[in-house]
């Protein structure tokens, strides 16, 4: 069995797509998942699977639409991907540091994709880089540092430009997953 995160996209955001987590673990038993857990209400998942990412990918978003009706892109990643994401960081602890003296808010975010986006795709993006707003690629990895917040930040409004769906985890949030796949 592997152990997997699912990231769901749009869950419980603004008032739309409200989903509780408990009724979402019950509805993914009969996929044959083991060890399903939830954190936070925004549809981060973690469970043990035999089955592929792909198949994995596919039942969950068919789930979750015929259970509850909702469209969501899933993003699954191994629980050896998620702490590759969290170790190998590339910003600098002093880049971060920085960052969280001035912005409000969380100042270091993930987007994680289904599939890694083209050069020329990556590179509409980082178009949008700013001494206050930083990217980096990192496969189907894009790490998001901002120096004021990411509410209004035009990187993080751009990434449309990589043409693959994208979810958005800060990096508290990336770290407690961690946290509890070494659980």
């Amino acid at each position: 069995m592997t152990q997997y995160v699912a990231l769901l996209r749009g869950i419980n955001v603004g008032g739309h797509n409200k989903l509780k987590m408990a009724e979402l673990r019950e509805a993914l038993i009969p996929l044959g998942l083991q060890n399903i857990r939830t954190y936070i209400q925004s549809g981060n998942i973690l469970f043990e699977s035999s089955e592929s990412e792909v198949c994995l990918q596919q039942q969950i978003q068919e789930t979750i639409q015929t259970a509850f009706n909702i469209s969501s892109i899933v993003m699954i990643r191994t629980a050896e991907e998620l702490l590759a994401i969290v170790n190998n960081c590339p910003f600098s602890p002093q880049d971060i540091a920085d960052a969280s003296a001035t912005a409000t808010g969380e100042s270091l975010h993930v987007a994680l994709l289904p599939m890694a986006p083209t050069e020329e795709n990556g590179a509409k993006l980082v178009a949008y880089e700013s001494e206050k707003e930083r990217c980096i690629i990192n496969g189907r990895d894009v790490y998001l540092l901002f120096y004021d917040s990411i509410r209004n930040a035009k990187l993080s409004q751009q990434l449309p430009k990589l043409e693959v769906p994208a979810t958005v985890r800060n990096w508290k949030t990336m770290m407690k997953l961690a946290a509890m796949v070494d659980e």
